[in-house]
């Protein structure tokens, strides 16, 4: 069983950054592969990015490629999203997951864990 915990969601202007951090608890966060996903009012969730449980692999969707970077210290049991030029539609509820998987997965039914979301709000 894992606990999810995302945190760092708010409100910020076109153009601006902000990091995201998911923190697991309850067994062994390296072992898992870690993703992030978006739901926006109205929209289906979708993938944004995800991370290996080595940290070797990465994938980012397309829409985000070159704004947006995961990364994950497995000492600290944490997942970061970090997320730079910031847009409106990336306004989104952003949840993190967790997976058995050996590769990154852009799948949601491939993840197992789920925490509660964090909100970003990103205005014009």
């Amino acid at each position: 069983q894992v606990q999810l915990v995302e945190s760092g969601g708010g409100l910020v202007h076109a153009g601006g950054s902000l990091r995201l951090s998911c923190t697991a608890s309850g067994s062994t966060f390296s072992s898992y592969a870690m993703g992030w996903f978006r739901q926006a009012p109205g929209k289906e969730r979708e993938f944004v990015g995800g991370v290996s449980w080595s940290g070797r692999s990465t994938a980012l969707a397309d829409s985000v490629k070159g704004r947006f970077t995961i990364s994950r210290d497995n000492a600290k049991n944490t997942v970061y999203l970090q997320m730079n030029s910031l847009k409106p539609e990336d306004t989104a509820v952003y949840y993190c997951a967790a997976g058995k998987t050996t590769w990154v997965s852009n799948q949601g039914n491939e993840y197992d864990y789920w925490g509660q979301g964090t909100q970003v709000t990103v205005s014009s």
